[in-house]
């Protein structure tokens, strides 16, 4: 019975890893955008968007994507995420097929933006809670990273994959398939997400010995209310808004980075980025099992700096180096994906899983805020300037202050376990969201 219940969450783990693959084709926009932005310069009619307008679908995108977030997140809690996924893959389906049959700049603003984008949201919203609740507080970080690693590694596939459609049979096809695929793949994935049944104990949560157990957790269950009186609320929000928004900005436009050193395989700094992504997702997770999500956290934004001011002299060379275009990619995708392990993982370990869809839904709003403010920032600044330096000086700026502000994080202390006194979970819950002290 027990190998049947951890089976049973593996194979939820697995079922929201495929959503989040289908879900991050928003990663290769850069790849789309190209296209898009070669029609305009050739004049040929297909596409009349200006210049300072590519990024707006991406950047809708990114905000539709983080508030469904909210909604979703609610709906999870209360429906489950099978029917909120489902839902997601019917209105990312949608907004493909809407691209697939106009090239107007309205169309791909709504199609991509605010559809595709909401449907992001309800995807993921509900592909790691129901993953989380499976297993033990000490594969948080685990868990979290192997689920939101999905995402992040679909460009792997996507972006090569995009580049051939693309030249084979055009921009509305190309949309047209991924439209028709992603509906059978993430609705048929949704079908296996399930939260386990009431009163389930994840195998390794509880102690073996509560006489000499050490140290738990304290029970939290705070409802959105109580995150919004909360400082460390708007301490990780900003923070999130930065390693976000510095993150996907680079991702908006990666593929014209690399151009000049790679002008007929620019694709592959999208993948190879992708590959940083994913692995930042599971390699910070782990990390932050081991030393902390503070100090992770620390970590990678000192990380994302350091990337962003070395990203000056190699985007901006006369005669790039491929090699490290394509190191700095990769790096700036690891940087970038830890934020979306941690930020979850915070969420889970300052209040709990009872209302983790809308609290983190919440704290997702800064990611898509980030997306929206940094990519069209980025937009201006490079139709302005004719480069990216202004952009990464603000990025690494703004790195170095986010930094800073994870030494005011404020972690929940350790309670210290009495002798004879057990956890059980209440119902529904497991002790990992917050157990009842019962004394024997």
């Amino acid at each position: 019975m027990a190998e049947a219940v951890k089976n049973k969450g593996w194979l939820v783990t697995f079922a929201g890893i495929g959503i989040n693959l289908a879900l991050g084709i928003l990663y290769t926009w850069s790849i789309f955008k190209g296209s898009i932005a070669a029609s305009i310069a050739a004049k040929d009619g297909l596409f009349t968007w200006s210049a300072a307008q590519l990024n707006d679908p991406y950047s809708v995108c990114c905000l539709c994507f983080a508030f469904s977030m909210v909604v979703a997140g609610k709906c999870q809690d209360r429906i489950g995420p099978r029917v909120t996924a489902f839902i997601g893959g019917l209105l990312v389906a949608m907004g493909l097929l809407m691209c697939s049959f106009s090239n107007s700049y309205i169309a791909w603003v709504t199609g991509f933006g605010v559809l595709a984008g909401s449907g992001f949201g309800f995807g993921y919203s509900a592909a790691t809670p129901p993953a989380l609740k499976w297993f033990p507080p000490s594969k948080t970080g685990l868990i979290a990273g192997m689920v939101v690693a999905g995402f992040g590694l679909a460009s792997v596939y996507i972006a090569p994959l995009s580049e051939y459609l693309l030249k084979t049979m055009g921009i509305n096809r190309s949309m047209m398939v991924f439209g028709c695929a992603f509906l059978v793949v993430v609705c048929g994935l949704s079908l296996l997400l399930v939260n386990p049944p009431k009163g389930y104990v994840p195998q390794g949560a509880k102690p073996k010995n509560p006489a000499t157990a050490r140290k738990q957790q304290p029970t939290v269950d705070a409802t959105p209310r109580d995150i919004l009186k909360s400082a460390n609320f708007y301490i990780l929000w900003f923070i999130f808004f930065i390693g976000s928004g510095v993150g996907l900005m680079v991702i908006s436009s990666i593929a014209g980075m690399a151009k000049q050193s790679m002008p007929n395989a620019a694709f592959l700094a999208v993948a190879i980025m992708a590959v940083g992504n994913a692995s930042g997702r599971v390699v910070a997770g782990i990390l932050s099992d081991k030393i902390g999500r503070n100090h992770t956290l620390l970590l990678m934004l000192g990380l994302q700096a350091l990337l962003m001011v070395a990203a000056i002299s190699l985007v901006g060379a006369a005669r790039g180096n491929a090699v490290l275009i394509l190191l700095l990619a990769t790096f700036i995708g690891f940087s970038y994906g830890s934020n979306l392990c941690l930020f979850p993982s915070f969420a889970k370990d300052l209040w709990g899983l009872k209302s983790f869809g809308i609290n983190y839904g919440i704290l997702f709003s800064a990611w898509g805020i980030g997306g929206f403010v940094m990519s069209r920032v980025s937009q201006m600044m490079v139709t302005a300037t004719g480069n990216f330096n202004s952009a990464f000086v603000l990025a690494a700026m703004l790195c170095v202050l986010a930094a800073g502000l994870t030494f005011l994080i404020k972690t929940p202390r350790m309670a210290a376990v009495p002798a004879g006194v057990i956890f059980e979970p209440k119902l529904g819950f497991t002790m990992a969201d917050g157990g009842e002290k019962v004394k024997h």
